[in-house]
């Protein structure tokens, strides 16, 4: 059984009449009778009684084969369309890894314009650090991911699309916080509430930085893992914090955050993928994620 005899045996049985069935698909009425014989001989029984030579009825068996070809065809069209939306990067599942400074500013506009626009993709979000998303990536866990570079693995391709500068977030009753700028030499006996390095190895090295190229040995006297955790602490009075700008949106009361007076260094987000494991579903977002550089 072919699936033009389907398509033949619905215009046959909607129409009741071959000769409007032949026009409607465009054949010759014999061809069409012939396919239909053919079909009824396959199944092995009558789908139509003829009523006169061209006008017909369906047997019981005919009625119940047509609501079965009609399920068929559905189906079929369904498929068809499923296979054209994944091959066009329409539909699927999307995993995505992001650190936890983007989920502040850049990550939830791109997440929402893009499901607006792509709506039957699922979105499946890991928080995880710049250097679990690469293994992630080589271990196929996710998709693409949200990170800052500089890459340990070089294999990795990625696309800068967004950067920042570091800020002091200081406790509001703090004298430097009545300050314009500060610099880093004024926070030389600070107590420096700080991150885990293996967090973010990146970001931690450049903080580190501003301090040992003024031959500074910062006085780091608390640790956290989350940022929000930092900002808490420094609004506690526990000490001062250097971090991404991009913290300035979480407006925690009993904060004040001032730029430094040097030139900051900047912090760069971008998006990593594994060049080899393209997908179109991956091709879109990628390209989706153009337009926020």
């Amino acid at each position: 059984m072919e699936l033009r005899h389907l398509r033949y045996f619905i215009a046959v049985a909607e129409e009741l009449h071959f000769s409007k069935a032949a026009e409607r698909l465009h054949i010759a009425q014999p061809p069409l009778s012939q396919q239909i014989q053919q079909l009824e001989a396959e199944l092995g029984v009558e789908l139509f009684q003829r009523k006169t030579k061209r006008q017909v009825q369906l047997t019981e068996a005919g009625k119940v084969f047509l609501q079965e070809a009609y399920g068929l065809l559905l189906q079929l069209e369904t498929a068809i369309v499923l296979t054209q939306r994944i091959g066009r990067g329409q539909t699927g599942q999307l995993r995505i890894g992001f650190t936890s400074l983007v989920i502040y500013e850049l990550l939830p506009s791109i997440l929402r314009q893009f499901r607006e626009q792509f709506p039957q993709v699922e979105l499946v979000l890991r928080e995880l650090t710049t250097s679990q998303q690469e293994q992630a990536l080589r271990d196929s866990l996710i998709h693409v991911g949200f990170a800052h570079p500089p890459l340990e693995d070089d294999t990795l391709s990625y696309q800068s699309i967004h950067q920042q500068t570091l800020v002091v977030a200081l406790p509001s009753n703090h004298s430097l916080a009545q300050t314009e700028h500060i610099q880093v030499q004024e926070l030389e006996d600070e107590p420096l509430i700080m991150f885990p390095r293996y967090l973010a190895p990146g970001l931690y090295d450049l903080i580190m930085s501003l301090f040992r190229q003024r031959n500074i040995k910062p006085q780091i006297t608390q640790e956290a893992v989350q940022m929000q955790t930092i900002i808490g602490l420094v609004s506690a009075g526990m000490g001062v914090a250097i971090t991404p700008s991009v913290l300035q949106n979480l407006q925690r009361s009993g904060v004040t955050y001032r730029p430094l007076l040097e030139a900051a260094p900047v912090i760069e987000t971008a998006v990593i993928w594994q060049e080899n494991s393209l997908t179109p579903l991956v091709e879109n977002f990628l390209k989706f994620t153009q337009q926020f550089i």
